[in-house]
């Protein structure tokens, strides 16, 4: 089962603080446990939504507006996408995250479809696309 681990904005990282070097080692020596686990997919931090944009569609069309965005308890500062047996191995995974400067800070912890799950609504023939569209982006994944 797949996870995505989405660590919440903050004013701080809204504003572009970059990590203590505190923090950052320990984030380092987490992900480290993380790789030997054999958990990690894909992990990284995130810039504020100042330097980002969102599409949204409206009657057919695309509308680019840039961020900063507002609500930062809403926006997302960083993530980690680990390959666990539950939910609640995910929630332990979570509860280790260091935070050695002791802020306030929130993990949102949501389960990534697979294929099969679409059974019910797809044909065959787009569940065999999807699994040829997943193994061709691993093999890319692993020529980088």
């Amino acid at each position: 089962m797949r996870f995505m681990l989405l660590v919440k904005s903050d004013p701080k990282s809204e504003a572009g603080y970059l990590p203590s070097e505190r923090l950052l080692t320990e984030m380092g020596k987490y992900n480290e446990e993380l790789v030997k686990a054999g958990v990690l997919l894909a992990g990284d931090g995130l810039h504020p939504s100042s330097k980002g944009a969102r599409v949204k569609f409206s009657s057919g069309k695309p509308v680019v507006v840039d961020g900063p965005f507002t609500e930062a308890k809403e926006l997302v500062a960083g993530y980690w996408l680990i390959d666990v047996k539950s939910k609640e191995e995910a929630i332990e995974w979570v509860k280790r995250v260091p935070n050695p400067d002791g802020d306030e800070g929130e993990i949102e912890i949501r389960q990534v479809f697979e294929t099969e799950d679409f059974a019910a609504v797809a044909t065959p023939e787009t569940l065999e696309a999807e699994e040829r569209l997943r193994a061709e982006v691993a093999a890319q994944n692993q020529t980088r």
